[in-house]
């Protein structure tokens, strides 16, 4: 293997596992810090524009199909797959831009699929329909104020799976292959 392949494919699994750490453990700090939603308000970082306030997303992008978190685990599951056959049978492992913009991608995958496994030991409040029963929902705990409209909160996978599809975006325009 030459040694640029596998640098670009150490930088992959570095973005990659430093991405969903930093996604898990900023979702577990700031749920032991502020609770579960609905039982706190925001705490402003930059009031009235920037603050973290709690928030589970049963959904996907959005909020859309609330209640299919299993659908978007598998979906999850198959884009996983999809960005592993990509970066190593398609070779965009080959390439610092896709194995960067991969690397977010996939840490961004599997922050968020994390979540909807229930993994981080989540149970529905008493005031809930469910109440005792695990959640199957997305962590979200970043709050953006747009002038008196709230931008749907968010989180860290959420942010690495948008910048890995714009860099994604940034190849597929600006990229031209050399001539043999």
């Amino acid at each position: 293997m030459k040694t640029g392949l596998l640098s670009r494919i150490l930088v992959f699994c570095a973005l990659a596992t430093v991405g969903l750490g930093l996604d898990l453990w900023t979702k577990s700090l700031l749920f032991d810090r502020l609770g579960m939603p609905g039982r706190q308000s925001v705490e402003w970082i930059v009031p009235g524009l920037f603050g973290f306030q709690t928030s589970l997303n049963e959904g996907a992008l959005f909020g859309i199909g609330q209640g299919y978190a299993w659908l978007f685990a598998a979906l999850s599951i198959l884009a996983a797959g999809g960005v592993l056959v990509w970066l190593f049978v398609y070779r965009a492992a080959e390439d610092w831009m896709l194995a960067v913009a991969l690397g977010c991608v996939m840490a961004g995958i599997f922050g968020n699929l994390y979540d909807r496994l229930g993994l981080h030991g989540l149970t529905w409040p008493e005031n809930h329909p469910a109440a005792g029963e695990p959640v199957y929902a997305v962590r979200d705990f970043i709050l953006v104020m747009i002038g008196t409209w709230p931008w749907p909160t968010f989180n860290i996978a959420d942010s690495l799976l948008v910048v890995g599809a714009g860099l994604l975006l940034g190849h597929a325009v600006f990229y031209s292959e050399s001539a043999p």
